[in-house]
């Protein structure tokens, strides 16, 4: 059942996050006023007992499930068993506690790293399973794939209106500038300006910088799932018949492409030093968006405009 009213209960998990954080701005903007919001100090996801108690007491009538445990090459590669395991527990419970609580719409949000290493580009819905998975951040793909699956079998056994959405490489207001835990465009954004701040003559990339990543903002991922709540379940699933939906903006770019609109934006000469030791991870990123397209949706913030909002707020909060 489709969002109609700016009084409904909408519960947005993870709403400190990057994208949660993104959500509820856009649902705040547009005047909805019944926004559930819990930090995790107040409710414990990984708490089934907890969240019971929240889904009755609380009654949210939709549910973005933008919680999740989040990190780069290293730190899936440091963590694998908090990161199967921190996932596998918060989505199986809040997506249980939502069937029983008989939630109207439920968005799960997910990664396009579900999708094989060596899978055709752009990578289609239709790709989900038909190969083996990249290994520098299977733990987590292994627990959305489970999370995507567990969505399906809901809606065929129990006919909930679960839908999942697969984001492309998301950045933004609000990032994980760490380099021990971020994703390759804010921790490039921080290594850029650090080297420019201390008047370095170079910074490292990882990798070759030849792999191609899609770059997806998080304002225009919250607008997407603003969009997918408004759409009639007809039509969403006559788009989607398995639920499952890529959020991407249909382009790709190299890293070393990356690198250079990053110095534009800080306004950064130094030099680029690549560190072959590092992998460069699956050797391209690009999702078909042709399903999302379908219902309307196309992202609408140029990279390089985003990059610049991104290195505003990072600025603003002085997070170097």
């Amino acid at each position: 059942m489709h969002l109609d009213s700016k009084h409904a209960r909408i519960f947005v998990a993870g709403h400190r996050g990057l994208l949660g954080s993104a959500i509820t701005r856009r649902l705040q903007r547009e005047g909805f006023d019944r926004l559930l919001l819990r930090s995790r100090h107040a409710l414990d996801l990984r708490d089934q007992r907890a969240l019971n108690h929240f889904f009755e007491d609380a009654k949210p009538e939709f549910v973005v499930l933008a919680a999740a445990r989040v990190g780069g090459i290293l730190a899936n590669d440091t963590f694998p068993a908090d990161f199967i395991g921190d996932n596998l527990r918060i989505q199986t419970n809040v997506l249980h506690a939502a069937y029983k609580a008989g939630v109207k719409r439920l968005l799960f949000m997910g990664s396009t790293c579900i999708y094989p290493k060596e899978a055709p580009q752009p990578l289609k819905e239709e790709y989900l399973l038909t190969g083996p998975l990249e290994p520098t951040n299977e733990w987590y793909a292994v627990a959305k794939i489970a999370g995507v699956k567990y969505c399906q079998a809901l809606r065929r056994q129990h006919g909930c209106d679960f839908v999942s959405l697969m984001a492309t490489n998301l950045y933004g207001p609000g990032d994980n500038f760490d380099l021990q835990t971020s994703h390759v465009l804010p921790a490039l954004l921080y290594k850029v300006h650090s080297a420019k701040s201390r008047g370095a003559d170079s910074f490292t990339v990882w990798g070759t910088g030849t792999p191609r990543r899609e770059f997806l903002f998080c304002e225009d991922l919250a607008d997407a799932c603003l969009h997918i709540l408004k759409q009639p379940e007809h039509l969403l699933y006559q788009a989607a018949p398995d639920g499952l939906l890529n959020v991407g903006v249909g382009k790709d770019i190299t890293i070393n492409e990356l690198v250079s609109i990053i110095q534009q934006v800080v306004g950064s000469s130094c030099s680029v030093q690549y560190d072959l030791s590092m992998p460069d991870g699956t050797p391209r990123k690009l999702v078909d968006v042709s399903r999302i397209s379908s219902l309307g949706w196309h992202a609408p913030t140029a990279l390089r405009d985003g990059i610049q909002q991104t290195y505003t707020w990072m600025l603003q909060n002085q997070i170097v």
